[in-house]
């Protein structure tokens, strides 16, 4: 049977399209979200908690649509993507005096997470205003943290799901094609770290660091049901060392081949970036290797769907 389209690890095939087709007929007024959620309940595309994998769906169903093997109803919200940028919202009166000297002074430091929470616009737009990279809104499991010093904020993190395919960080895992599309899902991924442009403290950022190796994938286990066992990043050596994360004692895992998911070239066609990564247990080429039976993790039995109300201190 033809594979029309391969996203996410899933091949979509003329049956498969023929199915949404009839999904779509079936209720000519549904919207593009209820679409998607049913879809997903008729696939079982869920996350570990059982949530609808609904923005990843949504992003499936844009592609087939582009393609020309769906028709999808108009849009009730205007552009339908889910990587579309949410600016959020800096206030005016947010406190940007100087902050120097030793870390002891800013101590303790409190990590908030605000993914679903009323500080999230707050964590967006500080990320857009002064991350070199902005705000993208991401997709698939992601936490948000605001690392406040005394009530004021100072960094920015944000963690979402891993990529799929990375050459250095899979021969440094070792692990096979199909150990990866089991468990790709017991990695975080570093997609932006910031420390606020008045914020001049030494060590600030490797504590940071070696903080939220401690407590990430507790608070990913209470959100998403699983815990991680490997965190990865990428540096612009054109840009900076990534100083802060060699000094918590992440490893260099290799650099990138510039070749971006969708290249047929061949050739580089963006920015070599440096990885790095950090285990986050002693057994975790063991655990992420495992392609029989469950990866072991305790599953709490009340796992909440909203990240609120989950803070750490340091």
């Amino acid at each position: 049977m033809d594979v029309r389209l391969s996203y996410r690890g899933r091949g979509i095939t003329d049956t498969d399209i023929a199915f949404i087709r009839q999904l779509i007929a079936a209720d000519p007024t549904a919207s593009r979200r209820a679409i998607s959620r049913k879809l997903c309940q008729a696939w079982n595309w869920v996350q570990p908690n059982g949530s609808l994998r609904d923005m990843v769906c949504r992003g499936l169903l844009l592609a087939l649509h582009r393609a020309g093997h769906i028709e999808l109803p108009a849009s009730r919200r205007g552009s339908f993507t889910p990587w579309i940028r949410h600016r959020g919202h800096v206030p005016a009166e947010l406190d940007r005096t100087p902050l120097a000297g030793p870390l002891s002074l800013l101590r303790p430091l409190e990590f908030r997470l605000v993914r679903r929470t009323p500080q999230e616009p707050l964590f967006n737009g500080l990320i857009q205003q002064y991350h070199y990279l902005g705000y993208t809104q991401p997709v698939g499991e992601h936490l948000k943290y605001l690392v406040y010093a005394h009530e004021r904020p100072i960094a920015c993190l944000a963690w979402s799901s891993a990529p799929r395919h990375l050459g250095c960080r899979d021969r440094f895992i070792g692990w096979s094609a199909e150990a990866r599309r089991r468990n790709i899902h017991f990695l975080a991924y570093n997609t932006r770290y910031l420390i606020l442009p008045w914020v001049q403290v030494p060590h600030l950022a490797s504590h940071i660091l070696g903080h939220m190796a401690r407590v990430l994938s507790g608070d990913w286990e209470r959100v998403y049901g699983h815990p991680v066992y490997f965190l990865e990043t990428f540096v612009d050596p054109q840009r900076n060392r990534g100083t802060c994360y060699r000094a918590a004692n992440w490893v260099v895992l290799g650099r990138t081949t510039g070749r971006g998911k969708n290249d047929h070239t061949g050739k580089p066609n963006r920015p070599i970036k440096e990885m790095l990564g950090y285990p986050l247990c002693r057994d975790f080429r063991e655990r992420l290797s495992q392609v029989t039976g469950q990866v072991e993790f305790a599953v709490r039995l009340s796992l909440p769907k909203s990240a609120s109300n989950l803070r750490s201190a340091t």
